[in-house]
């Protein structure tokens, strides 16, 4: 019910700002709204990923609000549903950059809709940040010109050389696979993980792929069994990794498993005990100790979402979350550098932002000319949790930290 509302609020802020409109210049042409434009998974297989990223969002635009503003005016949110496709990811940029005239736009957590914006965001001159979609590419255009795409989450180019080195520290045989999904995501990282390997002195013992939607992966499973993988490196979210645990649960088959980041609680519930153990790739983690700043976000969240946030368990998407508090907040630091609702000027003030978030010390967050570092997270701020007693936990929390 809540996806549904949603979609129609945000079909009639478009059909009112096309209104508005309908005589105004482009809005390249135009100064822009103190808005920020999101096309997330509102419903769909990720719908719990795009709530966890309006909660924070909401949260953190209240207490900026509350405290003026940016540039004395508030900021407002305008989200659309992209239900995880890039196609529709497209069409609603361009009701962000076009008829809302938003100031940036902010990203969802699918990859392939990040990587099929490119284009599109150059072309309206709209700068964006993603807090989730962690492709390589996304970043990293294959013209080495990005100018407008910036991040405040993982890199998987990153992602992989550090899964690759854990999953090598806790294998016993040293016989360790790759299981992806076969979108963008899954077969952008498959290269990234092959480099990551030679690196290490690794040889990958198996690689194996799966569709979007596929529930049985029991030949995939039983193939890296026979290969004799007891450690495998996991490139999944939710739905797909719960149905592979399935499948090894029915052939007795049981490895270690090192994934990125693509699980969150959602998928403990629905496996119950076989999430325990798998250990996952991260940034932040509210399930241990908090800074002052992060128990202050956390309070805040669960003040204003009291039926969805009651404990630290609540926050499905952690990592994700945190990404997206620090990068609103980093937003509103280039905003005031700025001193405009200027899109060129806001996209040249992203690397003057030096800010203490949750997850970092962001200084500079972004490099200019560098489009390697218009990721704002390290690879040195990564951190390795695992889930226990259907909990996803800092992995020195858990009897899981000891390595092979």
């Amino acid at each position: 019910m809540a996806g549904r509302l949603w979609t129609v609020l945000a079909r009639r802020t478009a059909m009112a700002a096309a209104v508005a409109g309908a005589v105004a210049l482009p809005a390249a042409a135009q100064r822009a709204e103190p808005c920020i434009g999101i096309s997330m998974e509102v419903t769909g297989p990720l719908a719990n990923q795009g709530l966890m990223l309006r909660i924070t969002l909401e949260t953190a635009l209240e207490k900026i609000n509350a405290a003026g503003g940016v540039l004395g005016r508030p900021l407002r949110l305008v989200i659309y549903d992209d239900v995880g496709e890039p196609a529709r990811a497209v069409d609603n940029a361009r009701r962000i950059g076009e008829r809302d005239n938003c100031v940036v736009m902010f990203g969802g957590a699918r990859t392939p809709n990040a990587i099929a914006l490119r284009e599109p965001l150059a072309e309206m001159g709209l700068p964006w940040i993603g807090a989730i979609s962690a492709g390589t590419a996304v970043i990293e255009h294959p013209n080495g010109k990005n100018e407008w795409m910036f991040r405040v989450s993982m890199k998987d180019r990153w992602v992989t050389g550090y899964l690759i080195d854990q999953a090598k520290a806790r294998s016993a045989s040293g016989k360790i696979g790759f299981v992806y999904e076969g979108t963008a995501w899954g077969q952008g990282a498959l290269p990234d993980i092959e480099a990551a390997a030679r690196r290490a002195g690794v040889t990958l013992a198996g690689r194996e792929t799966f569709n979007i939607g596929d529930q049985d992966m029991s030949a995939q499973m039983i193939r890296l069994r026979d290969a004799g993988v007891d450690t495998i490196v996991l490139w999944a979210v939710d739905r797909e990794s719960a149905n592979m645990l399935r499948s090894m649960d029915r052939i007795g088959y049981r490895p270690k498993i090192v994934s990125a980041w693509g699980l969150t609680t959602a998928f403990a519930r629905a496996v119950g005990p076989l999430a325990e153990g798998i250990m996952v790739a991260g940034t932040f983690n509210w399930n241990g100790p908090l800074s002052p700043e992060a128990q202050a976000a956390f309070d805040a969240m669960k003040a204003k979402f009291p039926d969805r946030i009651r404990t630290t368990a609540d926050m499905e998407q952690p990592s994700a979350m945190a990404n997206a508090w620090d990068a609103v907040h980093m937003l509103a630091e280039a905003l005031k550098i700025a001193g405009a609702y200027d899109r060129t000027r806001l996209r040249d003030a992203f690397y003057r932002v030096n800010y203490t978030g949750l997850i970092a010390d962001y200084r500079p967050a972004f490099i200019k000319g560098n489009q390697e570092r218009h990721d704002a997270i390290l690879a040195e701020h990564y951190k390795l949790q695992a889930f226990h007693n259907g909990m996803l936990m800092p992995i020195e929390a858990t009897p899981y930290g000891m390595r092979n």
